[in-house]
């Protein structure tokens, strides 16, 4: 059991409060998942200036980064070091750093332990950036660590989040790895992430992709899937996961139980619905 949420602003007016409403709703999924949190943020000119390239590391710090690597910026949040140089570069300069992230215009935080206070640890709320997406973390098939939680983002731009289980990860990630696909952990999440961004890569479109994935995956599964323009939902054929969509004029928003959309501006008017087994619901940024 995992919790998800995800917002996705239409209105520009609202982007300010991105951070504040990401985490109200992540709060309200603490107990579906305890072990561990993760964010992935677009649009914050902090955290992601616009034009520069935006690197999220594990197994580093803003000291070591800045000490051998001077003149680039660089910010710690939790376990995570959110850094604006090249991915190459990094990868000299710091070969034991893992990246968790990289593109332009976002970038992804994780971390173990209670969610609410990595969201404070975070900065979270200070946040601003018209998408966002969270995830809180009952470890299954993996271990508890940084590296474990989602979302993962193995694509530029690119996060998959994730409640539920993949029965035939393991065959997949061999067949993902003939195919020349490199996996950085045995997160059955992580092989789900590396089927879409393969996808992606081959020239198929993020509807395509999911639909891809919904015919070659067994299991139990609700996803969140965000990339640089687009924020999409899709359920196993049981939907046995929970997940509610909220749609206004103003934004767009999913979540494993209403009460994290409940505290979303405007709740009262939107359209809620569960999404349907297997159908792909995707949204574009305008």
């Amino acid at each position: 059991m995992c919790g998800i949420v995800g917002l996705h602003l239409r209105e520009p007016s609202l982007e300010p409060r991105l951070g504040e409403l990401l985490t109200a709703m992540l709060g309200q999924v603490v107990e579906r998942g305890p072990d561990s949190a993760g964010v992935a943020v677009y649009g914050d000119p902090r955290l992601s200036p616009p034009g520069r390239t935006v690197v999220s590391l594990l197994g580093t710090s803003k000291a070591e980064v800045e000490a051998v690597m001077p003149g680039v910026r660089a910010y710690d949040a939790d376990a995570t070091t959110v850094v604006h140089a090249d991915i190459d570069q990094l990868a000299t300069a710091l070969p034991h750093a893992r990246v968790i992230g990289s593109g332009e215009g976002f970038a992804v935080l994780k971390g173990t332990g209670n969610p609410v206070e990595l969201a404070d640890a975070f900065g979270l709320a200070d946040v601003t950036g018209w998408q966002g997406v969270g995830h809180t973390r009952m470890a299954t098939e993996s271990a508890v660590t940084p590296e474990g939680a989602h979302p993962f983002s193995v694509g530029p731009g690119q996060c998959l989040v994730h409640n539920g289980s993949f029965a035939n990860h393991a065959t997949i990630r061999r067949e993902l790895r003939a195919q020349g696909v490199q996996f950085d952990s045995e997160n059955d999440s992580e092989v789900g992430a590396r089927f879409v961004a393969h996808q992606l890569e081959q020239g198929a479109d993020l509807e395509k992709a999911l639909k891809l994935l919904c015919e070659r995956f067994d299991g139990f599964y609700t996803l969140l899937v965000s990339t640089g323009d687009s924020f999409a939902v899709v359920r196993d054929a049981i939907a046995c996961k929970p997940a509610l969509v909220a749609e206004t004029d103003a934004w767009v928003a999913m979540a494993s139980e209403y009460r994290a959309l409940d505290v979303l501006p405007g709740i009262e008017n939107a359209r809620i619905f569960e999404p349907e087994p297997e159908e792909v619901y995707v949204w574009r940024r305008r």
